[in-house]
């Protein structure tokens, strides 16, 4: 006579909260993420820089984490403003719109930083499309390892 049993996670109450929508990376770990992204687009381009250039090395990663900052927050607060707003657009290129986005939150830094006494600079919107592709690409490779899973949570 065979035994009839339920496996566990049959009913909702015996299943674990399942995360909706994509991992989050703490949001440190973005500051530093886009600090190293900062410095690899900072050394691919001559037409985007850090101003004024620090001579020492930690001077240089004081202003690449603090530029970091106000790229992921940014990020955080206005680029997903800028998204819905521009939805249609988004709709009609396919996605392809995300670069100019990308390319004008990275201008929006440009112009906050170029408030204080450091900054970026960036010569051309050209140049912060290319620029907002790399990014994109580094920091979204570099965020893999860092993405919280729900099975390893």
């Amino acid at each position: 006579m065979a035994q009839y049993y339920e496996s566990p996670g049959r009913y909702p109450e015996q299943r674990p909260p399942q995360q909706v929508g994509r991992p989050m990376v703490p949001f440190g770990w973005r500051v530093v993420v886009n600090a190293v992204g900062l410095w690899i687009v900072d050394g691919l381009w001559d037409s985007m820089r850090l101003v004024p250039h620090p001579d020492s090395i930690l001077a240089q990663i004081a202003c690449y984490l603090v530029i970091g900052l106000i790229l992921a927050v940014v990020n955080t607060v206005v680029k997903p403003l800028a998204k819905l707003l521009s939805l249609p657009l988004y709709i009609l290129t396919l996605g392809l719109f995300s670069l100019v986005i990308n390319a004008a939150m990275l201008e929006l830094v440009s112009w906050i930083t170029s408030l204080t006494s450091f900054g970026l600079e960036i010569d051309s919107f050209g140049t912060a499309v290319g620029a907002g592709l790399v990014l994109a690409l580094v920091t979204a490779i570099l965020s893999i390892p860092l993405k919280r899973r729900p099975d390893r949570a």
